[in-house]
């Protein structure tokens, strides 16, 4: 039986595709209904703003950590909005919420305007509708591919569960990969999900989450790994998918459907009003953003398409593993981690003991039982805390409800009365105070093993700084709980889900968790 990967949202219903694709534009084309006649394109911004990061962009990157959802929104809306030439896009989960209906309008308005616009999504947790796919895809300035289609998009239900106990290795390979390329020019890449939650414009729950601006050559690095999996033979074309099909819609399918996003877009009464005020402080914001930016050489580690050669069956590592544990095993001081789910694989443990012994310090924050939103996750984290504790790991569980949660989200005070839940998703690491991580890879197996992952390595004491000084406020006593040998947070759920805990246990799951 496929197990749902930890990363996965268990709150959400259902991924359909059309959820998914109406949601990337939103993120990555600003939402806005005004026109684009007077923007200017990125480079041109930056040569008239910014001559300083034009000058540094063939040797060096620029890099800007973007730690609150709102500045991790308008990024992505501002460079969508200045985008002239293209806009690559590589995601694992999108979902449907308020700014998700709204993005399929924007996709094919970006479209309209010249710019080509290139998507390619796992297949995981799709609930396809063929037409949405087709009519996206029909545009000329659109292509849309489905990376790994073995479960949902085009699959009929035997042949999914056939495929699931003979393919098992196929169906728990995943694209994890999370990036979007403007113009070739600049790029983020982080631990968000295309996903209200992701920044923080849900009421009721709430990711703390991290990702990356670059702008330089870095950014060439992540459109090589994007051209890389886009050419792949896992990559598969919507129109191939439902061969046929797509002649079925007529123009004037077309046209009625485009229509109908396009109203609906146009619509007021369909637009968040807090997302409306994020829209409109963007001409603001963004350029300050760009003169924050931090200039160094930046390395982007990637996976190849299907992570390895398959041949060692559920493990086998891949580039990001390397590189990340090359990472660790230089470090002389101070390890500094921040992951959601945190299930050592094969050797991990092992490692830290190592750091430790040689007199390196390292701490892990990581979610509480109280604020996972993945019981199965949890259940190998639960397994393996023990060990961690007694080679010496200091480890910080985060509160459902922390401390600065009116930090972590300024229009807190107008969703307070939800009570909404705070957890970790942000996937970040600090290493002697200088280097830092930044990417998609969680300290799980299936990061290790199964899934792809990108993710960015830099040698920066300000980025380190910065970053150290992040994750040190989120394990501050009222924003997390110091797990030890004698004390744990797990009484404060519920009595069902601890139970819950012990019965998934049970379950030999760990190698795909």
């Amino acid at each position: 039986m496929l197990v749902r990967p930890n990363y996965a949202r268990q709150r959400e219903p259902s991924y359909n595709i059309n959820m998914i694709l109406r949601l990337s534009i939103v993120l990555l084309s600003c939402l806005l209904s005004a026109t684009t006649s007077h923007a200017r394109s990125i480079q041109q911004w930056l040569d008239d703003n910014c001559a300083e990061c034009v000058k540094q962009m063939p040797s060096q990157t620029g890099a800007y950590i973007l730690e609150k959802g709102e500045e991790a929104l308008i990024g992505r809306a501002w460079l969508t909005q200045q985008a002239e030439y293209s806009i690559d896009v590589q995601y694992f989960i999108w979902s449907s919420d308020n700014i998700g209906i709204l993005a399929a309008e924007k996709l094919l308005a970006a479209a309209e305007r010249g710019v080509s616009v290139r998507v390619l999504v796992d297949d995981l947790l799709v609930n396809a509708e063929d037409e949405t796919l087709l009519m996206l895809s029909a545009h000329p300035n659109v292509q849309i591919r489905i990376y790994n289609p073995n479960l949902f998009v085009g699959v009929s239900f035997w042949r999914r569960i056939l495929n699931i106990f003979t393919q098992f290795r196929s169906v728990n390979q995943r694209m994890h990969d999370k990036t979007v390329i403007f113009d070739g020019i600049a790029g983020i890449t982080g631990g968000r999900n295309m996903a209200d939650e992701y920044f923080d414009y849900n009421r009721d729950y709430n990711f703390r989450d991290r990702d990356i601006l670059l702008m330089g050559s870095a950014v060439s690095d992540m459109h090589e790994n994007f051209e890389e999996f886009w050419h792949s033979s896992l990559s598969i074309p919507v129109e191939k998918i439902f061969d046929g099909e797509s002649h079925n819609l007529t123009d004037e399918d077309l046209a009625e459907k485009a229509g109908l996003l396009h109203a609906y877009a146009n619509d007021s009464q369909n637009f968040e009003p807090l997302v409306r005020e994020a829209i409109n402080n963007i001409a603001q914001l963004f350029p300050e953003i760009i003169q924050k930016m931090s200039w160094q050489t930046v390395s982007f580690i990637s996976d190849m398409p299907g992570k390895n050669d398959g041949k060692s069956g559920l493990q086998g590592g891949g580039e990001s593993t390397s590189r990340l544990i090359e990472a660790l095993t230089a470090a002389t001081e101070s390890v500094l981690i921040q992951s959601p789910y945190l299930i050592m694989p094969k050797g991990g443990i092992e490692l830290l003991s190592n750091l430790i012994s040689r007199g390196v310090r390292v701490r892990i924050s990581t979610n509480s039982l109280a604020s996972t939103d993945n019981i199965a996750a949890f259940s190998g984290y639960h397994r393996q805390r023990p060990y961690l504790l007694q080679a010496g790991v200091e480890l910080f569980e985060f509160k459902p409800h922390p401390g600065i949660q009116e930090i972590l989200v300024e229009r807190y005070p107008r969703i307070a009365e939800n009570n909404p839940v705070f957890a970790i998703h942000a996937k970040s690491m600090v290493i002697d105070g200088k280097t830092i991580f930044i990417g998609t890879f969680n300290l799980d197996p299936r990061s290790a093993n199964l899934n792809t992952e990108v993710g960015v390595l830099i040698e920066s004491k300000t980025l380190a700084h910065q970053l150290t000084e992040s994750i040190e406020r989120d394990v501050r006593t009222e924003n997390s709980w110091q797990t030890t040998i004698k004390y744990t947070p797990d009484n404060e759920v519920s009595c069902s889900k601890r139970i819950l805990l012990s019965l998934i246990k049970l379950l030999p799951i760990e190698s795909i968790l």
